[in-house]
């Protein structure tokens, strides 16, 4: 427990690390979907938040890569499903 940042009951270190593997997840959503996506800002919110989506919908879908590998590999397929997504709702508009 020394090794953690704990600011009152939040992991800040742990809120860190999910900003990082929702950034990377962002970024290879947007290279996988060119065209489709926000810039580089705006895929990695996306990376964070389809991170996010992915492990609250998905929470038992384990791939068998690894705990870092099967993070990025779930963030970013939701990702990759929250900037089509946006991308159908902006052609709707």
């Amino acid at each position: 427990m020394e090794n953690l940042i704990v600011l009152g009951a939040v992991d800040v270190m742990g809120i860190v690390i999910a900003c990082v593997i929702g950034g990377v997840c962002g970024f290879l959503a947007g290279q996988l979907l060119k065209g489709r996506g926000l810039g580089l800002v705006g895929n990695v919110i996306v990376g964070i938040v389809g991170g996010l989506l992915f492990s609250f919908l998905f929470s038992t879908f384990d791939m068998g890569l690894g705990g870092l590998v099967n993070q990025i590999v779930g963030g970013t397929i939701g990702a990759v499903l929250l900037l089509i997504g946006i991308s159908f709702i902006k052609k709707a508009t």
